[in-house]
């Protein structure tokens, strides 16, 4: 279910399985990519909803949350940690998506002590994105260019899932401003935590689609590696929307990850 958050006179939007939290069960906090919303974590939600809490947020600008969006990867870190204040949520674990996941890791290294662990899709030490992207909305045409939604799907999604998926990823990316997709894409491609990630000492696990052309693998490798202990997964058949294109891998990755972080913390307990 839909469930609303009053942050600063802003409306937050998060899909929450339930009317409340269970505060015995551990936490996942999922973080959507640029121009997306919290419908991208369908599968994985679907799935997990019964044995955690499950928050998938609608970042200001998107989705049903209202806001303009923001243009820096530290702006929207800040929303979210003022929404997991007023939650007081316990055993949190951040899942983030591309940009969710740029937010993931400077949550982590900004708050260290409030994250049990983390999981980042389709992420990197950078994000450089495609100036093609960047300059033909530059001019703020009224809406997102048709040329920009269809090279994003392309680049987004495996050729063999494209007749698929294109056209759900079309619908969400067409919903999205100009002005909120742009920010979004500049937050990405200003992303440089070359000499911060050595300092991530929680559980990590970094998961990327082998035919991922808007962060390729090698993205994933470098952020894996540049992360003590993270586990790195790279799943066949699937391009940036690995969630989406091989739900069942996926799942199957963050339900082993989410249960041996909650093992984890009851042992400490």
């Amino acid at each position: 279910m839909l469930k609303y958050f009053n942050i600063e006179s802003t409306k937050i939007a998060c899909w929450i399985n339930g009317s409340d939290f269970d505060k015995k069960k551990p936490s996942l906090v999922f973080i959507h990519g640029s121009g997306s919303d919290h419908s991208a974590w369908s599968h994985p939600y679907a799935r997990l909803y019964k044995y955690y809490n499950i928050l998938a947020i609608d970042l200001p600008g998107h989705g049903r949350s209202g806001g303009g969006g923001e243009a820096d990867v530290e702006d929207y870190c800040l929303w979210v940690k003022k929404l997991l204040d007023i939650l007081d949520l316990k055993d949190t674990m951040l899942i983030g998506h591309s940009l969710g996941a740029a937010i993931t890791l400077r949550f982590v290294l900004n708050y260290p002590q409030e994250i049990a662990g983390i999981v980042l899709v389709g992420g990197g030490v950078k994000m450089p994105v495609n100036p093609f992207f960047l300059e033909f909305m530059k001019t703020n045409p009224p809406e997102v260019p048709a040329e920009v939604i269809d090279l994003i799907c392309k680049y987004s999604l495996a050729k063999e899932n494209r007749s698929k998926f294109s056209a759900p990823l079309k619908k969400s990316l067409s919903q999205s401003s100009v002005e909120v997709l742009y920010g979004d894409l500049s937050a990405c491609n200003n992303l440089d935590l070359t000499q911060e990630l050595g300092e991530i000492s929680i559980p990590a696990l970094v998961i990327c689609g082998a035919e991922d052309k808007m962060t390729p693998p090698e993205c994933s490798r470098q952020l894996a590696a540049s992360i003590s202990g993270a586990t790195l997964e790279i799943v066949e058949g699937a391009g940036h929307m690995v969630m989406l294109e091989r739900p069942a891998e996926f799942n199957m990755s963050l339900d082993k990850f989410a249960e041996s972080i909650s093992a984890a913390v009851s042992r400490e307990g």
